[in-house]
Formats: structure tokens, sequence, C-alpha cells
């Protein structure tokens, strides 16, 4: 297990490039609760960029459009990129609306209650429903639709066609707020919901939405789930101090993974699957072996490191989210600490650091070259991830991790180092 340094300056990391920003208009009820970006989300395909902005609204924008707005303000921190701007008025009756001049295919949808959770989920055709004893469904999904999955206070979750804004489900069974969603990988149109009524639930929307299995065994409120590349592992995690881990074959708990001293409230797997990432308000992320249930990499955000008992209570590092870069060689945390930090998978130290007040969010574009945060006040920012190519050791890496767990690389009759580069231990 490496441990993080004693001390990081942060003065002397290098800055992530400020790129752009998405912005909501501000009025005089923008103030009170509910206009928080809780969740954000880059469809699969890198056709479209969606984030609740609060006051129960979602935007779904072309990703390409953003691009394009972007391209105009780079030039460092600070520049904004005017075009990606979006401007508000006032409804005859009052109501906030959110209007843009451009793309007919931007929507704006009102969920009708707060969004916490925003999932994309597309459908390959040879992913049959797992409900094979019923032979009609009111719903075909065709290889070329994409869905949008949102999450809502009221417990309630909404399906939509992303192409043209319309509802299409809407799935009741929690008593409580839906804090987040998670399609399987694979084209299955698997879904799963984490909800502060301590549950996990898996439903499946080829089978029109019909609700499979109720995962319990948290404690608490669950914050996050999050499938590995392969959809037969989901990883919850909530609040409390263990990482879960299900089988999504047979629905049952594999193991609990124990080395956080505060509440988990992030998770996500590595691209080839052979590593987990967690955050916690214990001021660290820690990069697991989830094969082995051990710890590879502690990255902190506080240094000297806190002591247990002050990690597991108020501190000003709560970790709030933690995404994997798609070429898996970075990794970004959003912090209370009002930064942003871009982490290299076999480092202790940041590689970047970017300023962000209030962010409560995270999550790389598709291919992988921009990191969106969302943050308190509904806005998004976007910054550029690292540039550098990837070695052809990490790509024959990656490649081969995606079919051998650990234990299958361990019995290799490889020297020890390439053993260990394989299975990402780091010094």
């Amino acid at each position: 297990m490496a441990s993080f340094p004693d001390s990081v300056n942060e003065n002397d990391l290098g800055k992530a490039k400020f790129i752009g920003e998405l912005l909501v208009p501000v009025a005089p009820f923008d103030q009170k609760s509910g206009r928080e970006a809780w969740t954000l989300a880059f469809a699969p395909n890198g056709s479209y960029f969606a984030w609740s902005q609060g006051h129960c609204i979602v935007r779904l924008i072309p990703w390409t459009k953003c691009l394009k707005g972007f391209s105009v303000g780079h030039g460092g921190e600070g520049t904004n990129a005017s075009s990606t701007r979006y401007l508000s008025h006032q409804n005859s009756d009052g109501g906030h609306a959110v209007s843009v001049v451009g793309d007919p295919h931007e929507h704006t949808i009102d969920c009708g209650d707060i969004v916490w959770g925003l999932a994309f989920g597309s459908s390959v055709p040879e992913k049959q429903s797992r409900c094979v004893n019923i032979g009609w469904h009111r719903f075909k999904f065709g290889q070329d639709q994409l869905l949008l999955a949102t999450g809502l206070n009221n417990g309630r979750i909404k399906i939509w066609d992303v192409y043209t804004g319309k509802l299409l489900l809407n799935l009741m069974d929690h008593t409580d707020v839906v804090r987040h969603l998670t399609f399987a990988p694979d084209g299955s149109l698997m879904l799963v919901s984490a909800s502060r009524d301590k549950t996990l639930r898996v439903w499946d929307l080829k089978d029109d939405g019909n609700m499979v299995k109720v995962l319990r065994g948290h404690q608490n409120w669950v914050y996050c789930s999050a499938f590995s590349p392969d959809s037969s592992i989901l990883c919850s995690v909530g609040m409390g101090k263990a990482v879960f881990l299900w089988n999504m074959d047979k629905y049952t708990l594999i193991q609990k993974l124990e080395g956080h001293h505060n509440d988990v409230v992030s998770c996500e797997f590595s691209p080839d699957g052979a590593l987990l990432a967690t955050a916690s308000y214990d001021t660290r992320v820690i990069i697991w072996d989830h094969y082995k249930a051990t710890i590879l990499l502690e990255l902190g955000h506080l240094f000297p490191p806190p002591s247990p008992i002050f990690a597991g209570g108020s501190n000003d590092r709560w970790v709030r989210c933690v995404g994997f870069c798609p070429d898996g060689r970075y990794i970004a945390s959003v912090t209370d600490d009002r930064l942003v930090r871009f982490w290299s998978i076999e480092e202790r130290a940041p590689q970047a650091i970017a300023s962000l007040s209030n962010g409560l969010c995270c999550a790389f574009s598709a291919e992988g070259s921009v990191l969106a945060a969302g943050t308190r006040d509904g806005s998004v920012h976007f910054w550029e991830c690292p540039q550098s190519v990837a070695s052809l050791q990490h790509i024959c890496r990656m490649a081969l991790r995606r079919v051998m767990n650990t234990q299958q690389v361990e019995a290799l009759a490889i020297p020890a180092p390439l053993r260990d580069y394989l299975t990402y231990k780091v010094v």
C-alpha cells in the first residue's frame, strides 16, 4: 500500500486550463434551496451533455455545440465562453424558464421536483430483457435511441427520450430521495438507483421499467453506485465507512471494503475494471484492487494527514466526487477546499489543480479531453484534462486487465516487475 506524502505545496502544481462555463441566470428565488447542480452526465456516444441546473430543470445540450463555444474562450483562467451562456425570462404565470438561441436539438426538461441523479443509457439490440417470459413490451428500444434517467427528490425516477424530450416511463417504488442513477454499460438498459431509503433498486427498462431486485445491506442513506465495465459487479457507497460490492448476475453481496474513516460519497471503476476509486468525507480518495480487497493508493487532500478522529468528523476537505478519465490514466476529485484536482493513477500528489467554489460533482467527457464540474449555484465549469500520449505499456495493460482479474495475472509465469505493473502496484 502506498500512503500519501506528508506535504504538498499546491503553489508548485500545474494549473488546469479553464475553457468555459454554463451559467444559470440569477432570479430572486434562486437564492433558495434547490438551485444546486447535484448531478451532470455525458452521453456515452459523446452526443449530449446534461446537467441539473437547479429548481427541477435539466438542460440537454449537444456536446459539439459546447465545444465550439469553448473554442472561443481558450486563453486561460477566468475566460468566459460567451456562446455557452444561457438567458432567462419570466413566464406570464411567474414561472422560470430558460431559453437559448441556436440548436433546435437542445432541450429543457422540467422534472417537477429537485433532480439529484442523472444517467444516460443506450440500447444494444442483442441484449434482451432478463424477463424472458414476457413476449410483448410497450417499448422497443432501438440501437439509435438514447435515454436519460432522472432521479428525483420525491423518490420517483423519470425516463426521457433525449432526442425528443418526451417522457417515456415514471418509475415509482423508492420512498425517499433518489440520490444517484447508473446504467449497466453493456447496453442491456439495466438501471440501478441509489436512494436515501437505504436501498438500491435494479430496473429493467427493456421490460418496460420492471423492477427486478431490491439490494439491501446499507444501514443508512445510499449516495452513489457504479457498474464495472463488464456490468458484472456493482459498487455502492453511502452514509457509513464501508464500500459494498455486489454480484449483478446473482444480485448478492460479494464483500465490504473497509478503509475509510467517514461517509463514502462517490465511487467509480477504472475503464479496464482493474481499479476502484472511492471518495469520502475523510479527506481521501482510495484506489482499491477490489478483486483482492486491498488498498493500492491513497490520494490525500489535507497535509499532514489527519488523524482518523479528525477525518471522521467535520473538516474543510470533504471529498465530494471522484471520476476516472476514459483513458484510465487520470482521476479527478472535487473537494470542499475549493479545488479540483487531477491525479495520475501512479502518483501520490496532484498533477494539476483548478479553482472551484462550492463544487458538488464532476464527470469526464466521453472522449476524456474535458472535465465538467457542477456547483451549488447551478452552474457548470469545464477544464481541459492534462494532455499527454499514453504509453504502449499502459495501453497493453488496459487491454489485458479488461479480460483478466488480479488473481489470473498473478498466476502468469512472468517477471515480478511486469506482474507488479499489470496489477497496478505503486511505490
